[in-house]
């Protein structure tokens, strides 16, 4: 290699600049650095990519988009990054954009779909190889302005995903929210509960209306009653507002408590403490989703186990893969019962 003080002129590095102090062709060099299908020679790959690493070239990612209609860029849409749900899928996703050499651009949508169109619209201007919706559905049909956002971004190449249903231009990764919590219900049924208050999301969001519907289903199948339900939304602080709001009214000993999912539950068995309640043999209570910190606190949280960074990856593997079909069996729900409810007598 030459002088790189010879050769680097002030400013931006280059490929040309990598090129010549590679010693190969500029075609060389691109292909090595942006992606290419086509195989070059190992020992060239070395000296472009020590030349590179040399001269601190960093890929123009804005010309690849113009030349390619589409970046190294895959954008996730999640409701709340604080939330261990999405950050699971997160860390799935980022791993399968690690395996095909592409960078992740999280945006949170809050879980407002004006917010969401908005978001869709500027990550547009990335053009991005593909957009990933993990955030809750307010309905099972995507609405209008965002049905439009997505349409224009898939004109320019880009591929969309949604966690959920698939449709004619929109490739879904599903999650069988409806069978977990029917499983779930009939488990506890079986288990010696009849009685059950269920934590939910406003009526209308997709997930938490199929995961009450399910839970119903199993529960009720099994002999038992839904007492009550109470609605809020997915967050600790919902779970600890709504079971305060249960208890002030009521709740039987040996009444089992469903959170929609395990951060509400969490929630929730933060009030039963305060209240002086015990979660396990006097209040039984339940999650979804089996996030790590349902492992850790006392009493274990008994819950549906959702492979949530198989989901992110599979949804990487969607947007990316023109080949792709969903791996049935990575995406299984499990029952998992735990100390928080034990067998009644």
């Amino acid at each position: 290699m030459t002088d790189t003080s010879d050769t680097v002129r002030a400013g931006a590095v280059t490929l040309h600049d990598v090129a010549r102090e590679a010693g190969v062709s500029l075609a060389t060099a691109s292909r090595v650095l942006n992606g290419s299908a086509r195989k070059v020679a190992e020992s060239y790959r070395e000296r472009v990519e020590a030349a590179a690493d040399q001269l601190g070239y960093t890929a123009n990612l804005s010309a690849q988009a113009t030349a390619r209609g589409t970046s190294a860029v895959i954008a996730l849409l999640v409701a709340d990054i604080a939330d261990p749900y999405f950050g699971e899928i997160a860390s799935g996703v980022a791993r399968g954009a690690d395996e095909v050499g592409l960078v992740v651009t999280v945006a949170i949508t809050e879980r407002d779909p004006a917010r969401e169109v908005r978001l869709v619209r500027a990550l547009r201007g990335q053009r991005p190889r593909g957009l990933i919706l993990a955030a809750s559905r307010a309905s099972r049909e995507l609405a209008p302005e965002l049905a439009t956002e997505l349409d224009q971004l898939a004109a320019t190449g880009g591929r969309v995903v949604a966690l959920g249903a698939a449709s004619d231009t929109v490739r879904g990764v599903a999650i069988d929210n409806l069978g977990g919590a029917t499983a779930l219900g009939s488990a506890l049924a079986a288990r010696g509960y009849r009685r059950a208050i269920v934590l939910a999301a406003a009526a209308g969001t997709v997930t938490s209306d199929d995961r009450l519907a399910g839970f119903t289903a199993g529960f009720t199948a099994g002999g038992g009653e839904i007492a009550q339900v109470y609605r809020g939304g997915f967050t600790r602080e919902s779970g600890h507002a709504l079971m305060t709001q249960a208890l002030a009214a009521g709740v039987e000993p040996g009444t089992v408590v469903f959170g929609i999912s395990d951060v509400v539950a969490i929630g929730a068995l933060s009030a039963l403490r305060e209240a002086g309640r015990e979660a396990g043999r006097d209040i039984a209570l339940a999650g979804f989703d089996d996030i790590p910190t349902g492992r850790d606190v006392t009493p274990p949280l008994t819950t549906v186990r959702i492979p949530l960074e198989e989901v992110g990856h599979q949804a990487l593997l969607a947007a990316t893969d023109a080949e792709w079909e969903p791996d049935v069996d990575e995406l299984r729900l499990e029952v998992l019962l735990r100390d928080s409810t034990p067998p009644r007598p």
